[in-house]
């Protein structure tokens, strides 16, 4: 009987304001709790918790069998309670996770914050709030593929990430702006679960760079570190700007990736099949998901501009191997696309109307003149 009216109350206090999501990852209807933190949480979450025991101590709202002083403790916390405390000096570029990021982010988020404490002792926050940092990171070699060590320097001050080959090196091996900057996770693609893409422009170009950290901290540190400098960047070019306005503009993830089909300008060459990457408004096409430059970046604007995405091909198309066709049309052309799935073709087409819905930003019509008169 004490059971069951302990896991009704658990259950009531669920439906409090800041309850009814997980308080780590926003997941919804979380059915875990740590009865240390006084916090309701998500399967995925309670994971994570049940590594730092010296900090969190976790049981099942229905399952587990709770004491009344447990039930009381969480009644005089909950999630909104812990997030004021927790999370009371947090940056605003911090990358706070949700359910859809990967388990770094997330570990990290969690040890970050009950942990390590660095949200209530703004001094712990030193190794991305300082405006520098450089240390040693895996990075793939261009050609060959290989990981090999390489120093990289973050400074706020020069508006540069740079990296060297040598540790002796003066002279940097490459120099990337802050102002086109953008980094995110992509362990699955990268093949190692610390796994981050760089990505910034070469002569208005996209390079890509990728890199790891044995130290799930070290990386995810990194990680923010960019996130604070475009913070900071982005404050004095856009004086004006709110931090609410600033914060979605300091890294992105891709709208999505994956293989099409494509043919070429003349629509007469055979299909090839290609690796695309959905960046912003930058359609762009790989060899291979791990290549440093893109063979190709098509610009996708708004319907208001005449860009049009069309389920199909035309008729008198041939060469495709795949027969799931998307047709995007621009003011200057048509692009040719194939699926191999009617899934794969039902995301592409959803994620370009997305993109083509979206009014362009005064910005967005200098890269589509940029893009325009590319040979």
């Amino acid at each position: 009987m004490a059971k069951e009216r302990s896991r009704k109350a658990l259950v009531e206090l669920l439906h409090r304001p800041g309850n009814a999501a997980c308080a780590d990852c926003a997941a919804p209807d979380p059915d875990w709790a740590s009865h240390s933190l006084g916090i309701f949480i998500c399967l995925n979450c309670s994971g994570i918790h049940r590594n730092i025991p010296q900090v969190s101590k976790v049981k099942s709202v229905r399952l587990d069998d709770w004491d009344d002083a447990q039930v009381e403790f969480m009644a005089s916390n909950g999630n909104n309670v812990a997030k004021a405390k927790y999370e009371s000096k947090m940056p605003p570029f911090y990358y706070k996770p949700t359910f859809l990021d990967c388990q770094l982010l997330r570990e990290q988020w969690i040890r970050a914050k009950y942990e390590r404490k660095e949200f209530i002792h703004s001094e712990k926050q030193e190794p991305y709030s300082a405006g520098y940092r450089e240390g040693f990171l895996w990075k793939r070699g261009r050609d060959n593929g290989q990981f090999l060590s390489r120093k990289f320097v973050l400074s706020e001050r020069e508006g540069a990430l740079k990296y060297f080959n040598k540790n002796d090196a003066k002279e940097p091996k490459a120099i990337m702006k802050i102002e086109h900057l953008n980094a995110t996770f992509q362990p699955a693609k990268i093949g190692n679960p610390h796994g981050l893409q760089i990505t910034y422009l070469k002569d208005n170009s996209t390079r890509n760079i990728f890199v790891y950290h044995e130290d799930g901290k070290e990386i995810v540190d990194w990680f923010n570190a960019i996130r604070a400098a475009r913070f900071h960047y982005l404050q004095v070019a856009f004086p004006g700007a709110s931090d609410v306005d600033l914060v979605p503009k300091l890294s992105r993830n891709y709208l999505k990736e994956g293989y099409m089909e494509k043919t070429g300008p003349k629509q007469t060459e055979g299909f090839k099949k290609r690796w695309f990457t959905m960046d912003d408004r930058r359609l762009m096409y790989f060899k291979d998901p791990l290549d440093a430059f893109a063979r190709g970046e098509v610009f996708i604007g708004s319907k208001e501009n005449s860009y049009k995405v069309l389920e199909g091909l035309p008729p008198s198309t041939q060469g495709n191997h795949w027969q799931h066709g998307i047709t995007i049309v621009t003011p200057d052309r048509k692009f040719l696309f194939a699926c191999e799935t009617e899934d794969d073709q039902l995301e592409w087409i959803t994620t370009f109307q997305k993109v083509i819905s979206r009014p362009m930003l005064p910005q967005e019509y200098a890269v589509e003149a940029h893009f325009k008169h590319k040979p």
